[in-house]
Parts: structure tokens; C-alpha cells; sequence
């Protein structure tokens, strides 16, 4: 008797395969709305070029749907130093195509910054200081109603040192700012995501295409192939990790979870558990 999930099975495999045949998305731009003066903003801090995609669908949704502006900070550059002009490249399209504005943690073009993990916090504090102070004026600068950078747990030395260095900066910027905090997650999920954000198909679509974008890091592992299975994992953690345990799955193909907290009086303070459909203004969670 033949298994009758097989060819539901073997349609991924086919995905998979036909996928690595679409190239990148060069050729194609999203329609996105103008920014107006007054526009709310979103700071993304990515440990690495990439993640502004990867973690990108809560500020992807800000953007393409709500007009918000976004800062994508490029902490670092990644650990190959024959790869860094080329990756700042890569990711000067993947913001293009976004429409991301991309500023560098360093202050300087090409070059990120360095040993951004948490033994260089406790090895080498005066080093990390001086990042710490580059973070917290970029967004004593911007100002953002929304930071969105890794959770404290995320499995890569580079994103939970992102995680410390954006919290140890928000300390040093002081009680003047309350951003909301959505801490993103790819190498480790976290226990506690309190906000499920929903994507359409086109959301999905546009993301993988902008992850193409990063030509040489999906050519040694086609990773934006798999973006789309990532999201759908989303929805099922979510009807029960944001959602109550035992709950019924909401009715949604794709999502992101984050962790959904506020700045207050020097911590991170939980915020109630949200899902946030697909269509729903900005508005509904930002009131």
C-alpha cells in the first residue's frame, strides 16, 4: 500500500529543487509606500548581513503595509575578512529592496564591529563600552518607537552578544526612550515568544527574495529556500506559545514569533501576548 503523505512529501523535495533554479531577485522590486517626515520608526540591529531578512517580517510588515521607517544597523559584518566588502554589497541591495535604510554599528562604510559576543563583554569591558556607546547613539539618534534585535538565547555567540549589546546600550541611553523590543529568533527559539506576526504569501515571497540578494552566503547553502518552512513552523508554535496551551492553531499559513516586551525604567517589562493578523494596522499593536 503506498503511503499516502508520500507525494504531499515528496512536493517539498520538488520545491526545494525548483527553487534553486529561480536565481536571485534582481530584476524585481516591491511597491512600497513613501515615507512621510514625521514617519514612526523601527531600528532592526542584525548580528550579520542577512538577518535584517531572516528576522525581518515584523519591520517588512512596518514598512510595506504602514509606512513606517526602518533602520537596518549592520552590528558586524561577519567573521571572514576576505568576504566583507562583498557582504556589504549584498546588503546594500537586500536593504534597497526592502527599503531599509542601512547604517553601520561602527560609523564607518564596510566595516562592522568586532568580537561581538559576551566574553568580549566580560574580557575585554573597555572594547565593549566603546560599542555600547556607538549603539546607544544611533538610537539616541533615531529615536525608534520599535528596536527589534535577537533574543538573549539565539544559539550564536554574534546574536546573543547583539541581544546584550543592545540592552547594555538602551541603560546608557537612560529613561528619556521606552521603545517597544521584539527579540527575534533563527538559531534558538525562546521559551516565551509574546507576539505572533502573520504573513501573506506576497510578505513571504518578497522576504526570500530579498534574502536571494545575499548572493554568496545562499550559494554555499541555499538557506532563503527554506525561509518559507520557517514561518510555518511559526504558526504552530505560536497557537501555543503565544497563544494557550492546547489552543486551536489561528487560521494562518505563515508567521514570525518575537519576543514582545517594552523599555521601562531600565528593563525589559513583558508585554501582553498578541497576534497580529495579516491586514491589521500597525495601529492595533502600538496603541
Amino acid at each position: 500500500m503506498t503511503n499516502p503523505f508520500a507525494r504531499y512529501v515528496g512536493d517539498f523535495e520538488n520545491l526545494l529543487a525548483c527553487g534553486r533554479l529561480l536565481g536571485g531577485a534582481s530584476a524585481y522590486r516591491p511597491q512600497l509606500p513613501a515615507l512621510v517626515a514625521d514617519a514612526p520608526v523601527c531600528m532592526v540591529f542584525s548580528p550579520h548581513p542577512d538577518d535584517e531578512a531572516i528576522s525581518g517580517a515584523l519591520p517588512w510588515r512596518l514598512r510595506s503595509h504602514d509606512g513606517w521607517r526602518v533602520v537596518n544597523v549592520a552590528v558586524t559584518l561577519g567573521s571572514k575578512l576576505e568576504r566583507r566588502a562583498e557582504r556589504w554589497q549584498e546588503l546594500l541591495r537586500c536593504c534597497d529592496f526592502l527599503g531599509f535604510e542601512l547604517v553601520s554599528a561602527s560609523g564607518e562604510i564596510q566595516r562592522g564591529l568586532e568580537r561581538i559576543t559576551p566574553q568580549t563583554a566580560a574580557s575585554e569591558p573597555a572594547y565593549w563600552r566603546t560599542g555600547v556607546s556607538h549603539i546607544a547613539r544611533l538610537i539616541d539618534q533615531h529615536r525608534p518607537l520599535l528596536i527589534v534585535c535577537p533574543h538573549a538565547n539565539d544559539g550564536h555567540a554574534a546574536h546573543i552578544g547583539t541581544h546584550r549589546l543592545v540592552t547594555d546600550a538602551l541603560r546608557e541611553v537612560g529613561h528619556s526612550l521606552r521603545p517597544h523590543l521584539a527579540f527575534s529568533e533563527y538559531w534558538n527559539t525562546q521559551s516565551d515568544p509574546g507576539l505572533m506576526v502573520e504573513l501573506d504569501k506576497t510578505d513571504v515571497a518578497d522576504l526570500v527574495a530579498a534574502l536571494s540578494l545575499h548572493t554568496g552566503e545562499v550559494a554555499r547553502n541555499p538557506y532563503h529556500l527554506t525561509l518559507p518552512a520557517f514561518f510555518i513552523d511559526g504558526v504552530r508554535r505560536g497557537a501555543e506559545r503565544v497563544g494557550a496551551p492546547g489552543a486551536a492553531a489561528p487560521d494562518a499559513r505563515f508567521a514570525a514569533l518575537y519576543g514582545w516586551q517594552r523599555w521601562q525604567d531600565g528593563a525589559c517589562r513583558p508585554m501582553p501576548p498578541r497576534f497580529w493578523p495579516s491586514g491589521a494596522p500597525a495601529r492595533a499593536l502600538f496603541v
